[in-house]
């Protein structure tokens, strides 16, 4: 029997596995099942070289546990091991500067495993004891066991074992390790990490129900597929063989839209398929359900820095040796291959979607609102995803029609440029509330975008800086006349006193609406419109959506709704409005109006008194202060006889709710009386 110590550096290399690695200890199991592989892979690679002569049929791994003796087993009947493989490889841990080492993994238990070959030793988290049991594969070897209980003493010695191969098994005495001793934990675990080994792993017998329980048969309960659909090539395989393993990994889901089978081999190696789910709204809840393995080894399904943010949207598997079986987020993010990787995923999927744009147009644009969410994450947070999208992305029109953002364009510029020469792209958030707005607009010739997704807010600002001289301009900013300017607009006819009684006029009967604010403005349209159109406007607007996204403009979701209640002075009802008021209170009006020019012409030739930066004096301080508050009297007085006479006018009131009936801001007290008055006026 030979006995001594481990070829470390320091003698707390134990404690400090179990310490730094206890938060996933679950993940012995993957590493010593992981090894077992390896060696029965070791042994097919061995025997390609013909350096093995032996049998390759019936390679498999063994997980067996034995609740009595408190033991879990790991067996495989591979490449096996000699006394000097042991003495190489377990017990010669080779790194030194241990304490330069432990400083700097310490906190980081996939970078202790997996930089520094510790993957045999993560069983030591989990147990008190580790028996190793080895027979080698060359001829006339001796099999030798090798035991150790968690210090850096060992003892190894020769055995008899009948069979090539290596066993390990664990002695698990703690009690808050004793789940690894119970057969659901340990199935759940080989499904979790071993699921598409390329060996056939076996965990006890399959069973049945007979005589009212279950009962083993004489078969091996497989843990795993060896050749899942990721390992086959695209043309083997039909679309429901994509369909049953999407279902397979991702039980309960809804068919896919589309997939993408991933396989190349340089400058990198990377298999996988990824599928493109439903995505209508909710991002967050479809995050997740990308599996990474390595070798068909499962390593996690939390793929940051794998895949660029917006594929995380993306569901399935990618399988890459050169990413390393331990991974942590630094490494991910500093590693040339991981980059390459991301940056390819990233061009295959572009490329399929545009193939399938092109291809197959009708489908695409079938499921265009199913995918729409994902395309524009993309285009918003990935440029090397933009650029070729801006191909292939669409845009939806009031009426159901998908265009090519290119296509598009080409429709709309001879009838919607302004005199600045943009593109004036029109477009609408809710179909039904800006009915009005959409059926100006069309019966004027202009086409109108539904952009109502829940990302369009910012989609719209990135199509404006993607695409030269464009603008996008919600339908309802502003009268149907205005919304895309020309060179030929008219100013509108009207006294300064006409504006002043038309303003207090209808400002005075809008009803108090909870942090909106309006303003009165003139248009000369068609004598056809509508005599009063509110609008808002699309900066504003705009802003305040991106607030209730954005917390950190939330400086705009704070500021009252501004809106233009825009009067078109050429209506027939809007112009008796006016006529009836200049005769009911036009001369009154008047009146307080010169008066009020002549106390402003005082106050304007008091300051223009001042000269060299003087300060004027008393009396012409008081004589100002006095003409300010008489110019303030005589406004106050002004509104006050005005907004009285509108008071008593059932049609001013009616036009304003009407107005504001249109746009869903009629409510409660206001739209009672509304539709009283309009009783009434029957």
């Amino acid at each position: 029997m030979q006995k001594g110590s481990i070829g470390v550096t320091t003698e707390n290399i134990f404690p400090v596995i179990k310490k730094f690695l206890y938060s996933d200890h679950e993940i012995f199991l993957r590493e010593l099942v992981s090894n077992a592989v390896d060696a029965t892979q070791k042994l097919k690679t061995l025997a390609a070289h013909g350096e093995f002569n032996g049998q390759l049929e019936g390679l498999k791994v063994n997980v067996a546990i034995d609740k009595e003796k408190g033991t879990l087993t790991v067996s495989d009947n591979g490449i096996g091991m000699t006394a000097d493989d042991i003495d190489k490889y377990i017990n010669q841990i080779a790194f030194s500067g241990a304490e330069e080492f432990l400083n700097k993994y310490k906190d980081n238990a996939n970078a202790i495993i997996g930089h520094f070959g510790l993957g045999f030793y993560s069983a030591f988290m989990v147990a008190k004891k580790v028996e190793i049991r080895s027979l080698s594969y060359k001829d006339g070897a001796q099999a030798v066991s090798w035991v150790c209980d968690g210090s850096p003493e060992y003892e190894m010695a020769e055995i008899e074992k009948a069979e090539r191969g290596t066993d390990i098994i664990l002695y698990i005495e703690d009690e808050e390790d004793k789940e690894f001793l119970e057969t659901s934990r340990i199935e759940a675990l080989l499904r979790k990490y071993c699921k598409f080994l390329p060996v056939p792993v076996v965990f006890g017998k399959e069973q049945e129900w007979k005589d009212g329980k279950y009962v083993d048969t004489d078969r091996d309960n497989v843990i795993n597929n060896i050749e899942p659909l990721w390992t086959r090539k695209p043309t083997e395989l039909k679309d429901e063989d994509y369909l049953k393993f999407y279902h397979d990994i991702l039980p309960g889901q809804d068919d896919p839209l589309f997939w993408i089978h991933l396989n190349v081999d340089y400058p990198f190696t990377l298999t996988g398929i990824l599928y493109f789910p439903k995505i209508r709204n909710n991002i967050e809840i479809n995050k997740n359900r990308i599996q990474l393995y390595c070798n068909q080894v499962f390593v996690t399904d939390s793929v940051e820095g794998v895949v660029p943010e917006f594929l995380m949207l993306l569901q399935g598997v990618i399988d890459s040796p050169d990413i390393p079986l331990n991974v942590s987020r630094s490494y991910l993010q500093s590693d040339s291959n991981v980059k390459k990787i991301a940056s390819y995923i990233t061009k295959k999927v572009a490329s399929r979607l545009e193939d399938i744009a092109k291809n197959d147009p009708k489908n695409f644009e079938e499921k265009w609102n199913d995918i729409k969410l994902f395309i524009e994450y993309g285009m918003l947070t990935d440029e090397k995803f933009c650029e070729p999208a801006m191909k292939f992305a669409l845009v939806e029109d009031t009426e159901g029609k998908f265009f090519k953002l290119e296509d598009y364009r080409k429709l709309i510029e001879s009838a919607q440029t302004d005199k600045e020469g943009n593109v004036v792209y029109l477009y609408a958030t809710d179909k039904e509330q800006q009915y009005s707005y959409i059926k100006a607009a069309t019966d004027k010739g202009y086409s109108v975008l539904l952009m109502n997704g829940q990302l369009d807010v910012h989609f719209i600002g990135m199509l404006e800086q993607k695409v030269e001289k464009s603008r996008f301009v919600r339908v309802d900013a502003d009268v149907i006349d205005n919304i895309i300017p020309s060179a030929d607009k008219k100013e509108v006819d009207l006294t300064s006193l006409q504006r002043t009684m038309l303003t207090t006029l209808f400002k005075s009967q809008i009803p108090a609406i909870e942090k909106s604010e309006f303003f009165i403005s003139f248009e000369g349209l068609s004598p056809e419109s509508q005599p009063i159109v509110i609008v808002q406007s699309e900066y504003m607007r705009r802003m305040k959506d991106m607030a209730a996204l954005q917390p950190g403009m939330s400086f705009y979701g704070e500021l009252p709704d501004s809106y233009n209640l825009t009067l078109n002075v050429n209506h027939p009802v809007v112009k008796r409005v006016l006529e009836a008021a200049e005769s009911a209170i036009g001369t009154q009006v008047g009146d307080l109006d010169n008066e009020l020019a002549t106390t402003n012409a005082a106050i304007k030739a008091i300051n223009d008194s001042k000269t060299d930066g003087k300060e004027l004096d008393e009396a012409q301080k008081q004589q100002l202060a006095d003409n300010e508050a008489k110019a303030a009297d005589l406004r106050q007085k002004q509104t006050a006889v005005i907004s009285d006479y509108a008071s008593t006018q059932d049609c001013i009131k009616q036009l304003v709710d009407i107005a504001l009936l249109g746009n869903g801001m009629l409510k409660g007290e206001a739209l009672s009386k509304f539709l009283q008055r309009s009783v009434s006026l029957l």
